[in-house]
C-alpha cells in the first residue's frame, strides 16, 4: 500500500526547513489517479485535493461523500483545470477553488452562476506570462492596467483568491524563476492583499521562495500518471 500521506507530510516538513517563515497550502493533485487512491491519501490524513476534469473530480469524491460524510466540511477539492462556460456550472458544491479563470468573459460568467447557485467559490485569476499560444490566461499588462477594475469582479458567493500561473512548457528552471518573479512583481506591487497559485512537482520549491500561497504538487506525491486510464 502506498503511503501518499508521509510523501505529502516530507514536502511540507522540507518546505518548513527550507523556508521557516512561509507555510503554503499544498494541494495534493490526485487528477487521473482513481477512486481507490483518493480514499487511501484521505485516510491518510491528506485533506486538499487538486483535479482538473471535473466529470472525473464529481465521480471520485461524490463517492468520498457518501462513505465519509465528514468529509463534506474536511476537504477542500481545488479545480486547477482551464475554466470552461460549457462547464462552470458544475463547479459548485463540489469545489471549495477554481484556479483557472482564463478570461473576464468566462469570469462574468462564473459570477452570474454563483449567484444563481448560491453556493460559494474562490476563484484564481490565471495568468499566461510565458506568452505561449497553448496556454490559456492573461498577461502581465492586461491584469496591471485593470488594477482599479479587477476588485469589481467578484460577489457574495464568488469570491477572488488571487492568480495562478506556470512556469514555460519546456520546463527550462531558470525560465521558470522568471515567470514566477514576474507574477510575485505584479502581486506585491498592485493587488498585495491577493494570493499566489505557482509551483508544481518540478518547481515547487522555486514557487515557495517566490512568495507562492498554493501548492499544485501531483506526481510527487502520487506517482506518475498513465493518462490511458483517466477515470471518467
Amino acid at each position: 500500500m502506498a503511503d501518499y500521506g508521509s510523501s505529502y507530510l516530507s514536502i511540507q516538513n522540507s518546505l518548513k526547513d527550507l523556508f521557516p517563515n512561509k507555510s503554503p497550502v499544498l494541494i495534493a493533485v490526485s487528477k487521473t489517479k482513481p477512486y481507490e487512491v483518493v480514499k487511501e491519501a484521505y485516510l491518510q490524513g491528506i485533506r486538499e485535493f487538486g483535479e482538473n476534469y471535473i466529470p472525473e473530480a464529481i465521480s471520485k469524491f461524490t463517492k468520498l461523500r457518501e462513505e465519509f460524510p465528514e468529509a463534506v466540511t474536511s476537504v477542500k477539492l481545488h479545480h486547477i483545470g482551464p475554466v470552461q462556460s460549457g462547464t462552470l456550472r458544475k463547479l459548485f458544491g463540489m469545489f471549495s477553488f477554481t484556479h483557472g479563470v482564463g478570461s473576464i468573459s468566462t469570469l462574468k460568467e462564473l459570477l452570474k452562476r454563483a449567484e444563481k447557485e448560491k453556493k460559494e467559490i474562490r476563484y484564481f485569476l490565471q495568468t499566461n506570462l510565458t506568452e505561449e499560444n497553448t496556454k490559456h490566461g492573461m498577461g502581465f499588462e492586461t491584469l496591471r492596467s485593470m488594477k482599479d477594475a479587477l476588485s469589481s469582479y467578484q460577489n457574495e458567493f464568488c469570491i477572488w483568491e488571487g492568480f495562478m500561473g506556470m512556469g514555460p512548457s519546456s520546463g527550462d528552471l531558470r525560465e521558470t524563476r522568471e515567470v514566477f518573479s514576474l507574477l510575485a512583481e505584479l502581486r506585491n506591487t498592485y493587488y498585495p492583499d491577493k494570493k499566489l497559485s505557482m509551483g508544481m512537482s518540478g518547481d515547487y520549491e522555486i514557487a515557495c521562495e517566490l512568495g507562492s500561497d498554493y501548492l499544485r504538487v501531483g506526481s510527487k506525491i502520487f506517482g506518475d500518471r498513465n493518462y490511458a486510464e483517466k477515470t471518467n
